[in-house]
């Protein structure tokens, strides 16, 4: 699925409005009450494009008359999540609308006692996978092939069921029959595990296919291709919706734009106070910038609206974080995981604060609960590669990070990580590719050009140790980092090392510069005015190859030569700005 650009998007508002209004209908009738309020606020989105408002229709044309009583009655019940009475009053009924609450009552059923039930989070609960298994045979029994919303609900239980190419398959044959039913899509973005997987699905010639592919570039952390689409579809006219702008500033933030993504939430937050949606992220934002006033404001605000939401739960989680008070912390994480065992930030934030609190072992359960959850995000891989190499368990630290820099290719910090477990299991000519390879991606941290020459110093290749300082030296971004200190005395006591005094004593003086290497710099340059001073008869030494920016560096395992000039050196690559 190709990335959406500006002219890619040819939409018609006026259908769009109309499938809008009718889908709100449905959805209402039949309690999908979160696709309901999504496409109510895509159609708020939409109010300055006005149409003509079709007839008001009757919510009971398509019930039949002896079973309208008992759908209203039903339908209250559903509304005031007295599901097993929804149920039972709509059993014998055979509309359409009134199977479809049965059967979503059943379900809801279930998933309200799974959680009031559980004396743990997370735990199975053998009654509502008997649920889940007993719907699953009224789906087979009957083909519901003309009915997207009893599609959309068996691919429900198919994916909670673990049969993820099944509920693939029925999810699309649901958003074939109703394309406007957004539930649908968001379950499949959610089973798409990797970017080629989006171009296999059979999907209809629909407006809301250009969302789908937005969201599921964002699920992927595809961030690039999410930022064009959405950017797309707020050029097609959906520049007001609150929804793309939140999508935009969780695109931003998986970029690692912070300024970026914080000043979209806070335009968010202008416009919308008392949307408490993605706060989570938005708190996390705060968290990063350590904004602690500004994230308290936000706590006290999300509490006033709604303390038990899990996004509430999530900002106060954090302002705890930030105040390095990490037991309250995992206290409100824990909360919103009573909530909804399935938030995915609440898991990995929660494994976050047990790795402050030195608790390995109750972190590895955190990150593995939040693959569970969804196992293409790499916070959850990366964490338990972090949590295992506390315990120092570098074999299990590879694979965990090897799964985290396969979903999340483009950030160094992984690679960087990968190479230094492969270090400590001394996997040289492995620990050399990564940090390479994290350097051509664009080093986030300014760590991949000082490990790979450490390395190489360690290794005894004096020449490619050279190679890699040099270019570390030689990038202004790498000023401030505390390993340009030991990086200069290196060189220059390198160049000395081969009478290359010129260059000697221009690393020596940069080594003045800093407080640990001044008396290194200072021995140096005597050592270099000793030497101008002694009469030699050598010849000089050619200069020609000495190390430049400009000329192409590959990771080989080939022995050094001799000869100290035949030096390879790096190629400056452009870095990902934070």
């Amino acid at each position: 699925m190709q990335p959406l650009l500006k002219n890619d998007i040819q939409i018609d508002l006026n259908q769009v409005r109309l499938d809008i209004l009718q889908e709100i209908r449905e959805c209402n009738d039949r309690g999908l009450i979160q696709t309901a309020k999504w496409l109510a606020e895509l159609n708020f989105a939409l109010r300055d494009h006005k149409i003509q408002y079709p007839e008001q229709q009757n919510p009971y044309d398509d019930i039949a008359s002896d079973e309208r009583e008992a759908y209203s009655l039903s339908k209250s019940y559903f509304d005031c999540q007295e599901y097993d009475r929804a149920a039972h009053f709509v059993e014998n009924c055979k509309s359409s609308k009134c199977v479809f609450l049965h059967r979503y009552s059943q379900y809801m059923s279930s998933e309200k006692k799974r959680l009031d039930n559980a004396t743990d989070v997370g735990t199975e609960n053998p009654e509502s996978t008997q649920v889940l298994l007993d719907l699953l045979s009224y789906f087979k029994a009957n083909q519901n092939s003309n009915d997207g919303y009893l599609l959309y609900l068996e691919g429900v239980v198919l994916k909670k069921l673990d049969l993820r190419s099944q509920a693939v398959s029925v999810l699309q044959s649901s958003i074939a029959v109703t394309p406007t039913l957004w539930c649908a899509w968001v379950e499949l973005a959610s089973l798409a595990n990797e970017y080629e997987a989006l171009d296999t699905l059979q999907l209809p010639k629909h407006w809301m296919m250009y969302f789908f592919a937005a969201h599921a570039f964002v699920e992927l952390k595809l961030s690039e291709q999410a930022l064009e689409a959405y950017t797309a579809l707020a050029a097609a006219g959906f520049e007001k919706s609150t929804y793309i702008n939140a999508q935009m500033a969780i695109a931003h933030h998986d970029a690692r734009d912070v300024d970026s993504s914080l000043a979209l939430f806070r335009e968010l937050y202008q416009s919308d106070p008392y949307r408490l949606d993605n706060w989570d992220v938005y708190s996390h934002l705060l968290y990063l910038k350590e904004k602690r006033m500004e994230l308290a404001n936000l706590a006290q605000k999300a509490a006033a609206i709604d303390k038990y939401r899990v996004e509430t739960c999530c900002v106060i989680g954090n302002y705890y974080s930030l105040r390095s008070e990490h037991h309250k912390a995992v206290i409100y994480f824990q909360r919103a995981l009573s909530l909804d065992p399935y938030y995915l930030s609440a898991w990995i934030l929660m494994g976050h604060e047990f790795i402050e609190l030195q608790n390995s072992n109750a972190a590895i359960q955190c990150y593995r609960q939040a693959i569970d959850v969804n196992r293409n995000d790499y916070r959850a891989w990366n964490g338990l590669g972090q949590a295992y190499e506390i315990l120092g368990l570098n074999g299990y630290c590879i694979y965990y990070y090897s799964r985290a820099a396969q979903l999340k290719p483009d950030d160094s910090r992984m690679l960087v990580s990968l190479g230094e477990a492969y270090e400590k299991m001394d996997k040289i000519p492995n620990a050399l590719k990564c940090y390479y390879k994290a350097h051509s991606t664009g080093d986030i941290e300014g760590m991949a050009l000082f490990k790979l020459a450490k390395l190489y110093e360690k290794s005894n290749m004096p020449n490619s140790a050279a190679a890699a300082y040099t270019a570390a030296c030689q990038d202004p971004v790498n000023e401030p980092s505390k390993e340009m200190p030991a990086a200069l005395r290196y060189l220059a006591q390198y160049y000395l090392r081969f009478s290359l005094l010129d260059h000697a004593s221009h690393y020596a003086y940069k080594c003045l510069e800093y407080e640990s290497t001044k008396e290194a710099g200072k021995n140096i340059l005597k050592t270099i005015s000793e030497k101008r001073l002694q009469a030699s008869s050598s010849k000089p030494v050619s200069i020609s190859d000495l190390p430049k920016r400009d000329m192409d560096f590959s990771v080989t395992e080939n022995s050094e030569t001799s000869d100290p000039f035949t030096t390879p050196t790096l190629k400056n690559k452009s870095r990902n700005k934070l």
